[in-house]
């Protein structure tokens, strides 16, 4: 509603999701023009791989804010925490791994994958116990 402030967390959260949304946006137009033509086909999927995941995470961050007046907000804002570790370590390995980094650094994606489900988890939960 105009004139009225918004609660801290959901201001923080929009925030917080619109950047991130902007970066995904950024490191998808950096994928397909500037890596083109120096990586590999494969290394150019797991870079796009990488911006998929991260750009849903942060729309689904705009969700729980949409939605964080309704849901239990322990709840809401665990299920927050867990897209942002899920975006850092996911996206941020594959990104890694796309330019060239150890490949050990692979391990770090299934930890991601694990915050993501964490945080669906969550918003499932937060929306429960509403």
């Amino acid at each position: 509603m105009p004139g009225t402030e918004p609660e801290p967390m959901i201001r923080a959260l929009v925030v917080i999701a619109a950047l991130l949304a902007a970066v995904a946006v950024v490191l998808g137009a950096f994928g397909a023009h500037a890596l083109q033509d120096r990586l590999s086909e494969r290394a150019l999927a797991t870079w796009q791989t990488g911006v998929q995941y991260h750009f849903i995470h942060a729309l689904a961050l705009l969700l729980l804010a949409a939605l964080w007046s309704h849901l239990a907000t322990g709840w809401a804002t665990a299920s927050a925490v867990a897209f942002v570790l899920g975006i850092l370590l996911f996206a941020g390995s594959l990104y890694a791994l796309a330019l060239g980094a150890p490949r050990v650094l692979g391990a770090i994606a299934p930890l991601g994958g694990t915050a993501f489900i964490l945080g669906w988890l969550g918003l499932a939960i937060a929306a429960w116990r509403a």
